[in-house]
């Protein structure tokens, strides 16, 4: 049977190989979409199309320069750049420099309103929506911190503690056998 200190090295492996897993997932998606992909949609202003609680999947790739009417995009506030705003865009303009500038409206907002929806420039631009997952949101405030990280170590506490746990499988020598054995196998009676 074995001891507790030759389970100890095999717990923290474990523990090692989730939390390496995490990272690996959490870096191989801000590679592929440039940057964090998650956003959750925090009122009500793109209903019907976008709800409250939705999390959204938004991609950059530099896509700022094919942006057209009708997309839906995600980026910070304009002025004070204080909030992430996700609207529809419903204009494009020249700047006098050359560059775009683009206009939005929340689809439930009678109009645009300045300095949340326009002017946005690249600058400002965090990418576009290129997926929706409905409702799963309210998941984010329910574990929102400091409640994730306590689920985070409860988690990690009964893998290290279950490893630490087990037993041996194996069994002892002539376990489950009350009659010794003969090696030339079953004798006649005498």
């Amino acid at each position: 049977m074995l001891d507790k200190k030759t389970k100890l090295p095999v717990a923290v492996k474990d523990v090692v190989i989730v939390a390496a897993g995490v990272a690996i997932v959490w870096a191989s998606l801000w590679a592929y979409f440039g940057a964090n992909p998650f956003f959750v949609v925090s009122s009500g202003s793109m209903e019907p199309v976008l709800k409250e609680n939705d999390v959204l999947i938004v991609r950059d790739g530099g896509s700022f320069g094919d942006l057209k009417v009708g997309d839906i995009i995600v980026f910070n506030r304009p002025e004070g750049g204080d909030r992430v705003i996700v609207h529809r865009i419903i204009e494009i303009l020249e700047g006098k420099e050359g560059d775009r500038i683009i206009r939005t409206k929340g689809d439930a907002n009678p109009s645009s309103i300045p300095g949340t929806d326009y002017p946005i420039t690249q600058d400002d631009y965090i990418g576009m929506v290129v997926y929706v997952i409905p409702g799963i949101g309210v998941v984010t405030k329910v574990i929102s911190p400091p409640v994730n990280y306590i689920i985070i170590a409860i988690i990690f506490a009964i893998l290290f503690l279950n490893r630490l746990g087990k037993k041996s499988k194996t069994p002892p020598p002539d376990a489950g056998s009350s009659e010794p054995s003969s090696p030339a196998g079953p004798q006649p009676p005498a």
